[in-house]
């Protein structure tokens, strides 16, 4: 039965699916494949053994070429001598002609038909002497590309806050936008040192929760907003979003956590007795124009 193979290429890259083309393999397996009219070398990290759809519905999907053999493995040795040759060289001229970059990551393509240099700078640097000094050392192709420091954590890893393996690193494959807005929806502290990852910018797990967090305050009453619940009337006074319940705070000032869907809403409002929602805006101010400043739009 036909079935499609994810496939990395280099480390932290994005995941491409070929066809197997008949071929038996295994996750772990060194494949040959030709993408984008280059011959490379890559690791079957999953296999899709029963497709929804046949597999001509798909498109843009190439073959497998061959399982790599032990002299496409030699190749792939010889050619991680050259990245780690590269590093010493590209470092070499960084301080010759004075460029405040850091590299970050060497990719040599299988077929030898281009060398990429990843690196990082805080500004645009011009590198086109140190192009021609790379290419006329190696003898091949060079292409420099300026990384992001969201990209430079993908490719170079670490822990996060929580203490696991960064996401980008582990299984994100595309970065997507991460905003100030997600982490006061989700009424989180605005400090800069919670809720940034090691890369300093927002920590792309604010997004992970988030549409649950917006779905739920669209249809939950305001704070202060009087409800009626089997233990009687009481005033909205925070939120539980994951459980999709309401902190109801009674006349007694008791708390009682309370599904939404189990309270009736009135149009009264009233004043909180205690003072939770002055005490959750204290501080936020001197905190959020630093933030913004790491806001990605």
């Amino acid at each position: 039965m036909a079935y499609l193979v994810g496939v990395v290429f280099r480390k932290s890259g994005n995941i491409k699916y070929f066809d197997p083309a008949g071929i038996e393999l295994d996750i772990g397996d060194k494949v040959i494949c030709r993408i984008d009219n280059i011959t490379e070398i890559g690791e079957v990290v999953s296999i899709q053994a029963e497709p929804e759809e046949d597999i001509s519905a798909f498109t843009n999907i190439s073959k497998i070429i061959r399982k790599a053999t032990e002299y496409d493995l030699s190749i792939l040795e010889l050619n991680k001598l050259k990245e780690e040759e590269g590093f010493k060289k590209f470092n070499e001229l960084a301080k010759k002609y004075g460029l405040s970059m850091k590299l970050v990551d060497v990719h040599v393509f299988f077929d030898k038909s281009k060398m990429i240099f990843y690196f990082t700078a805080e500004k645009r640097v011009d590198f086109r002497e140190i192009v021609k000094e790379l290419a006329a050392y190696f003898k091949i192709r060079i292409e420099l590309r300026q990384i992001g420091v969201r990209d430079e954590a993908k490719i170079v890893g670490g822990l996060g806050p929580c203490g696991m393996d960064l996401c980008c690193k582990s299984f994100l494959t595309d970065f997507e936008s991460i905003s100030i807005k997600m982490a006061k929806d989700q009424n989180l502290p605005l400090n800069p040192l919670k809720i940034s990852g090691i890369c300093g910018r927002l920590m792309c797990c604010l997004k992970y929760e988030y549409d649950s967090y917006k779905e739920f305050m669209d249809i939950a009453p305001e704070r202060g907003t009087v409800v009626k619940t089997k233990f009687g009337k009481g005033a909205v006074a925070g939120y539980d979003p994951l459980k999709k319940s309401i902190i109801v705070e009674f006349e007694s000032e008791n708390k009682l956590l309370i599904p939404l869907s189990e309270v009736e809403v009135t149009n009264e409002v009233i004043q909180l007795k205690s003072d939770m929602v002055q005490k959750n805006e204290i501080g936020q101010t001197t905190t959020e124009n630093e933030l913004n400043q790491k806001d990605e739009t």
